[in-house]
């Protein structure tokens, strides 16, 4: 049981854990997660922590993406791996935005509305969560926008 797991139950969503065998030698831990779910990758979402001006944030925009940073800001960069995984609690491919050792201001990108349901980390490389977009924003407090390229 992962915190992530533990912040779903204690709200009382619905969520539905997916969960696949990791590939250590995976290139793209999002694409592997759409891959192994057998899941359209526009519904599977990753989870980045974000730098700008020494605060940090999280992004949450689709596997198949690439997100904007000017769409954060002049200064955005995607934050140092030990910052993102202190900050979180979590391991690089398997940080959740549900459950962060310290919450941060969350940022969802706009498509994830087009769907019914949308998958994020549960907290561990392997392990997905699935859940509607309005129950992840409710969570997080996240701010709805565009912010991804291509796609």
């Amino acid at each position: 049981m992962t915190p992530a797991v533990v912040a779903a139950e204690r709200a009382g969503i619905p969520f539905t854990l997916h969960e696949y065998e990791h590939d250590p030698r995976a290139e793209s831990y999002g694409l592997e997660a759409a891959e192994k779910t057998g899941v359209d990758s526009a519904r599977v979402f990753k989870t980045l922590v974000v730098a700008q001006d020494g605060t940090l944030s999280v992004a949450i925009v689709p596997v198949a993406a690439q997100l904007d940073l000017r769409a954060l800001g002049k200064r955005a960069a995607l934050a140092d791996k030990g910052a993102a995984e202190r900050a979180t609690g979590y391991v690089l491919g398997g940080i959740s935005p549900l459950g962060q050792r310290r919450r941060l201001p969350t940022l969802l990108d706009e498509s994830a509305l087009q769907h019914e349901s949308i998958y994020v980390s549960a907290g561990r490389r392997g392990l997905e969560i699935e859940l509607a977009p309005a129950d992840l924003v409710r969570l997080t407090n996240a701010t709805v926008k565009e912010m991804t390229r291509g796609a």
